[in-house]
C-alpha cells in the first residue's frame, strides 16, 4: 500500500543547508498498522508531510498503491497533532466532518450518513450541532478522527495525534484507533514519540535515527491482536519489546551522520 524508497529531504536557505531525511526506505502493507518512532527532531513530521504530498522531497520517491505521490493522494486522510488548528471553530462538528466530503462531491444524503456513522464510531453521538470550542481536547481530537473516518480512506496517516491530551484520554483514544482499524481494515501509519504507545498500538514498529534520518531498526510486535491497557502493558513481552525499542532510540541519538545504523533486526 505504501512504499518509501530512498527518500531524501534537504532544507536550503541562503546561509545554510540542513539534511532532514537521508535515503529513507520502508514499506507498509495493505491493512497494516505501523508505528514510526524516533528521537525528538528526527524528521518524523517532515517524513509524514512528504508521504501526504504536502512537501516535495529532494530525492527518492513515495508510492501509494503503486502510484508515485506528487500531491495529496486520493484515498488518504491525515490526522494532525494540533487538532485545534485542524478544526474550524466557526463551523459545527457536523460541518467540520462533512467539509472534505463536499470537496469529494459526495451526494448530500450519503454525506449525512457518513457523518452520523463516523461520529457514532468515535463515541460522539449527539454532538453534531456543537462547536469545537465547546468540546474538551479529547473530544475535539475524536472529531478530527471522525472526519478522517468519514472520508473512507484506504490509508490513514496520524501525526502524534494524542500528544496534547491527558493520559487517560490518550489511553481511550489509543483503544479507539485499534478498534477502528480492526473494524474498517484501513492501513494506518502512526507517528509517535511515545515508545510505549508505539508498541501497544502497532503490528510493527519502525525506529528512526537522529537527523539526518534513516531507518535504525524494525520490530514485529509479538502481542495478541486483542489488547487492553491493563493486561497488555503488564505482559512480559510488552516490557521486553518496549525495552528493545528504547535501546534502539537511545542508540539512534548517539549515531552521527558518519556512522551507519545497525543492520535491521539485529
Amino acid at each position: 500500500m505504501l512504499e518509501v524508497q530512498d527518500l531524501r529531504k534537504v532544507y536550503r536557505s541562503d546561509r545554510r543547508e540542513v539534511e532532514a531525511l537521508r535515503d529513507l526506505t520502508f514499506t507498509v502493507d495493505a491493512g497494516e498498522l505501523v508505528c514510526l518512532v524516533g528521537p525528538s527532531g528526527c524528521g518524523k513530521t517532515t517524513l509524514l508531510r512528504c508521504i501526504a504530498g504536502l512537501l516535495d522531497p529532494t530525492g527518492g520517491a513515495v508510492r501509494v498503491d503503486g502510484r508515485e505521490v506528487a500531491g495529496p493522494p486520493p484515498g488518504m486522510a491525515v490526522v494532525f497533532q494540533e487538532y485545534g488548528r485542524s478544526l474550524f471553530p466557526w463551523m459545527t462538528v457536523r460541518d467540520n466532518v462533512e467539509l472534505p466530503l463536499k470537496q469529494k462531491k459526495i451526494p448530500k444524503a450519503r454525506r449525512a450518513t457518513l457523518v452520523a456513522d463516523s461520529l457514532a464510531a468515535v463515541g460522539l453521538d449527539g454532538t453534531q450541532t456543537a462547536y469545537p470550542w465547546q468540546l474538551s481536547g479529547g473530544m475535539q481530537q475524536r472529531v478530527a478522527i471522525a472526519r478522517a473516518v468519514a472520508y473512507e480512506p484506504s490509508i490513514l496517516l496520524m501525526d502524534e495525534p494524542f500528544a496534547a491530551v491527558d493520559a487517560q484520554t490518550r489511553a481511550d483514544l489509543e483503544d479507539l484507533v485499534r478498534e477502528l482499524w480492526q473494524r474498517l481494515g484501513v492501513t494506518i501509519l502512526f507517528v509517535t514519540h511515545d515508545i510505549d504507545e508505539a508498541v501497544y498500538l502497532g503490528q510493527r514498529v519502525i525506529m528512526l535515527s537522529a537527523s539526518p534520518t534513516v531507518v535504525q531498526d524494525q520490530l514485529t510486535v509479538d502481542l495478541p491482536a486483542a489488547r487492553d491497557q491493563l493486561h497488555t502493558r503488564a505482559d512480559p513481552r510488552f516490557t521486553a519489546q518496549r525495552t528493545r525499542v528504547y535501546e534502539q532510540i537511545q542508540a539512534a541519538k548517539g549515531r552521527t551522520a558518519a556512522q551507519p545504523p545497525a543492520p535491521l533486526g539485529s
